[in-house]
């Protein structure tokens, strides 16, 4: 069992204690995609299906309107999860993670800083916000 998988295991009974229904759930759902991943042919790092869960979570916003009941959910099953993700990045950070990959390379390019940049900030910062920062560092 992995590290992530056994504190979720240990929460769930903690939640179930507490009668914490939505953190229950949230966490019931993520061991659900840790026990998936121990069956699977090409098994991925706990953190990795950590971070596309909460990105896929994070992206099902979108899907209804400002002020919604379900989005007041999702926002609650993000903070749940921000628990189990790495440490948020902040965009000055970034920069800086961005300008020491440019000054490596003599001529850098788009897809030469984002293949450095990406396993850096992975699960850390928000990709887009990294492409358009890399974009405008670029010039």
């Amino acid at each position: 069992m992995g590290e992530l998988k056994d504190r979720v295991s240990k929460e769930i009974i903690a939640a179930m204690k507490a009668k914490d229904k939505k953190r229950l759930d949230v966490l019931r759902y993520l061991k659900k995609l840790y026990i998936e991943n121990d069956t699977a042919k090409v098994q991925k790092p706990e953190i990795d299906i950590t971070i596309a869960h909460a990105k896929k979570i994070k992206d099902s916003i979108k899907m209804y309107p400002e002020g919604s009941v379900q989005i007041e959910g999702i926002k609650e099953e993000m903070i749940i999860l921000s628990e189990y993700l790495p440490a948020q990045l902040d965009e000055p950070a970034v920069i800086e993670i961005i300008k020491t990959i440019i000054s490596t390379h003599d001529n850098p390019n788009m897809g030469q800083v984002m293949k450095e940049l990406s396993p850096k900030i992975k699960g850390q910062f928000d990709g887009k916000r990294a492409t358009d920062l890399v974009k405008s560092l670029l010039g």
